[in-house]
C-alpha cells in the first residue's frame, strides 16, 4: 500500500514516516501542496494523509487533483481543528475520513486497514448500470456495447460520479472537477453537462438528489 502524507509539521512528518515504514507501507512525503499536486499526477496512491493548513494554502484544494485520477485514493483528513464545520467540509469536499491532532499512531494504523480492506474489495474498475458500463482505469465509456466519445469535461463528471458510485456527490464537488478545464465554469455550466451525459448514457443513468447534488443511479 503506497500513502502519500501531506504535512508541513517537519516533526510530526518524521515521526508519522518512521512509524508507517516500521509498518511495511510505502510513503511519500510532500509538505505543500505544490509537491503534493505533482506528486499526485506522478504516482497512483491508495491513501493520502492530509493536512489542511499547509504553507501554500488550505490541503482540501488537493482533492479535486486526487479524486481526477483514473482510481482515486482514500482521503484522510489530518488536521488540528476540531470544529464539527471543518470536518463536515472536508467530507462534503470528498474526503473519506478524518483524524484530530494529536492522534494515537494506533488509531491512524486501524483507518489505513481499513481503508486498505475496502480497496482490496474493488475486484474490477468498471462500474456497470444497465446498458451503461465505465472503465476508470482505460478511461471506455460503452453503452449498449458500443464507444461513446466523452469530451474531457464528460469525462471528468462522470470519472468522479463513477469512483465513488454508491456516493451522493455535491455540485460543489462536481463543480471542482468542472474547474480544472475552465475557470469560469459555474452552476449553470454543471446542468449543461449533466444534461449531455444524460442525453449520451440514458436519462436514468444520473440521479437528481435535491438540496444536495448528483450521484449514479444503484444497479
Amino acid at each position: 500500500m503506497r500513502i502519500l502524507l501531506v504535512e508541513d509539521d517537519a516533526a510530526l512528518a518524521s515521526a508519522v514516516l518512521g512509524y508507517l515504514q516500521g509498518k511495511q507501507f510505502l510513503v511519500d512525503l510532500a509538505t505543500n501542496l505544490g509537491q503534493a499536486r505533482s506528486m499526485v499526477s506522478l504516482a497512483g496512491y491508495s491513501a493520502v494523509l492530509l493536512d489542511l493548513n499547509l504553507p501554500d494554502g488550505d490541503g482540501l484544494q488537493l482533492l479535486p487533483a486526487i479524486q481526477a485520477q483514473a482510481e482515486p485514493a482514500s482521503v484522510i483528513v489530518v488536521t488540528a481543528r476540531d470544529q464539527v464545520s471543518d470536518r463536515i467540509r472536508g467530507l462534503d469536499a470528498g474526503a473519506d475520513d478524518y483524524l484530530i491532532k494529536p492522534y494515537d499512531p494506533e488509531e491512524l494504523l486501524a483507518r489505513l486497514r481499513a481503508v486498505e480492506r475496502r480497496r482490496s474489495q474493488q475486484t474490477s474498475s468498471v462500474v456497470v448500470r444497465g446498458e451503461v458500463s465505465i472503465d476508470l482505469t482505460r478511461e471506455v465509456v460503452k453503452a449498449k456495447g458500443f464507444p461513446v466519445v466523452m469530451t474531457p469535461k464528460e469525462w471528468a463528471l462522470l470519472r468522479v460520479l463513477a469512483s465513488r458510485a454508491q456516493q451522493v456527490h455535491s455540485r460543489e464537488r462536481l463543480l471542482d472537477a468542472l474547474y480544472q478545464w475552465d475557470d469560469s465554469s459555474d452552476s449553470n455550466t454543471l446542468e449543461v453537462f449533466i444534461s449531455r451525459l444524460r442525453r449520451k448514457l440514458g436519462t436514468s443513468l444520473i440521479q437528481t438528489v435535491r438540496g444536495i447534488g448528483y450521484r449514479l443511479a444503484p444497479p
